[in-house]
C-alpha cells in the first residue's frame, strides 16, 4: 500500500515548528544539539519517536491547558473546583501537594475504551511518553472544567493513598445524581472502558 503524502513538506513554517519543538524539549530536559542529531543517524530512535507519536494519537480524547497553583493548599484546591460532595480521605496528609508557585501545564485525557488494569494503563502511558496526573493537576482541571466529569470518570494514577487495609486508592472525578464528586477509588481494580485517565507529556 501506498504511503500518504505528508503536506508538511510543503509547509516550511510548521516544519520548523515542529523541529524547534523538539528541540526545546530536549534541552528542557538536560540533553543538547548532538542529542537532537542523533535523530538523524539512529534509525532505532526515529521508529521510537514515531511510534510513541502513534501511540498517543490513538488514545488522546482531549487536550487542556490547566494552571496549577501550588501557594494553595490542597483544601484551597479542592474549594476552587466547587465539588458538591468530597471523599472525606482525601487529605493533605494522605495526598500531599508537591510544587513550587504557578506553573501551566497541558493536560491530556487519554481514552483506551476497553476494561484495563491500573498498571496497564501506566505502562501504555509511559510507551506514549507520557506519566498518569497527580492529584493538583486533577483539581486544576476539575476547577476549570467543571462540566466535563458530567459526561464521563476522571482518573489520576500519578497521587495514590494505601489504606490501614492495604489496598491502594487513586482521586478522580466522577458525577452521579447528587452532582459532581471527587472521590477515590481502587487502583488494584480494573477500569471501566468509559473512563479518562489525565495525562502529563514526561
Amino acid at each position: 500500500m501506498a504511503r500518504e503524502k505528508s503536506g508538511l513538506l510543503s509547509a516550511l513554517g510548521v516544519v520548523f515548528e515542529i523541529v524547534k519543538a523538539i528541540i526545546d524539549e530536549v534541552l528542557n530536559l538536560g540533553g543538547n544539539d548532538e542529542d537532537v542529531r542523533r535523530i538523524l543517524k539512529d534509525e532505532n530512535l526515529r521508529k521510537a519517536i514515531a511510534q510513541m507519536i502513534i501511540a498517543a494519537k490513538s488514545f488522546v480524547a482531549a487536550t487542556f491547558k490547566v494552571t496549577v497553583d501550588y501557594g494553595q493548599s490542597l483544601a484551597d484546591m479542592i474549594k476552587a473546583g466547587k465539588y458538591d460532595w468530597v471523599n472525606d480521605n482525601i487529605t493533605k496528609e494522605n495526598f500531599p501537594v508537591n510544587g513550587q508557585d504557578k506553573q501551566e501545564v497541558e493536560v491530556l485525557l487519554f481514552h483506551f475504551n476497553r476494561v484495563i488494569s491500573s498498571d496497564d494503563a501506566i505502562a501504555e502511558m509511559n510507551k506514549a511518553g507520557y506519566r498518569p496526573a497527580r492529584i493538583e493537576e486533577l483539581l486544576a482541571l476539575g476547577a476549570c472544567q467543571p462540566e466535563l466529569q458530567k459526561q464521563f470518570p476522571i482518573v489520576a494514577l500519578g497521587s495514590a493513598w494505601r489504606r490501614p487495609s492495604g489496598y491502594r486508592i487513586v482521586p478522580c472525578l466522577v458525577s452521579d445524581g447528587s452532582g459532581r464528586r471527587l472521590d477515590l477509588d481502587d487502583f488494584e481494580g480494573g477500569w471501566d472502558g468509559s473512563d479518562r485517565f489525565l495525562v502529563l507529556r514526561k
